[in-house]
């Protein structure tokens, strides 16, 4: 991929310093308890970290918090998304309140993206 040691380090703290969404989220996509697929987190790709892939599948999850709707975040975001898209991954965006009171719902999205 060349990730560079400085984004590997970045992704490194990410994954210790996860949102308690993420943190969920992860206990529910760890260890292929979702269709079987592996999933890693707080992983570099291209210029990018991103919350959650399966490289097998070319998902990508994201977990964002309030931030991400204002202005210069949705422009980041959108150009975050469309390099990802160029590159083969589909991308399933999720927000933090909707991780923590609609999990059920989140992991049916992201079930019905892997099949």
């Amino acid at each position: 991929m060349g990730e560079s040691r400085t984004q590997i380090a970045l992704a490194r703290k990410f994954r210790q310093s996860q949102t308690d969404a993420e943190q969920v989220l992860w206990a529910r996509l760890k260890n292929k308890q979702l269709e079987s697929v592996k999933f890693r987190r707080q992983q570099p790709l291209g210029l990018y970290i991103v919350d959650f892939v399966s490289f097998e599948r070319r998902i990508i999850v994201e977990v964002d918090g309030g931030h991400h709707n204002e202005l210069e975040a949705k422009k980041r975001d959108e150009k975050r998304v469309a390099w990802l898209k160029e590159n083969g991954y589909q991308v399933l965006r999720f927000w933090n309140n909707e991780v923590l009171t609609n999990m059920e719902g989140v992991l049916e999205k992201i079930q019905e993206a892997l099949k």
